[in-house]
């Protein structure tokens, strides 16, 4: 069994971050307190954090060209099982979600091919939901 991470982040207020990853995401909330919330972040502990220096949105600080997109860095995610993957994909675009990069297919039919999209939350924080037609070639050369 893969070992669930714990990340903290900074979000400009809770009731955004709850509509965010509670509502549109269907994260379960777990423990809170006025000033922080914790989900189940497909199974791992994501805990968003007010931070009072955090605006409703806060660009990116930097970006990586990869594949003619401008991937923000810092970014985080979770690798999901690729019909998960699609339908979260559909749960998003229904709830008008913006993608910062479309879902798309990268490396088709190689080693590596995978399933990816970005987007931000409502406090600038750039998420990525991978998928692996085969989830055997996650660290695959």
């Amino acid at each position: 069994m893969l070992a669930p991470f714990h990340l903290a982040i900074p979000v400009h207020e809770l009731a955004a971050a709850r509509r965010f990853y509670g509502t549109l995401f269907g994260c379960a909330e777990g423990r809170s307190a006025h000033d922080w919330v914790d989900f189940d972040f497909f199974g791992h502990q994501l805990v968003a954090h007010v931070d009072p220096t955090r605006t409703a949105f806060a660009p990116p600080a930097h970006t990586n060209a990869v594949d003619g997109h401008d991937v923000p860095v810092p970014h985080f995610g979770v690798v999901l099982e690729w019909q998960t993957w699609h339908a979260l994909v559909d749960r998003l675009r229904a709830g008008g979600v913006h993608f910062v990069i479309e879902p798309y297919v990268r490396f088709a039919g190689q080693v590596g091919e995978q399933a990816t999209f970005f987007l931000y939350d409502p406090s600038g924080n750039a998420l990525e939901f991978k998928a692996f037609r085969d989830p055997s070639r996650l660290f695959a050369k």
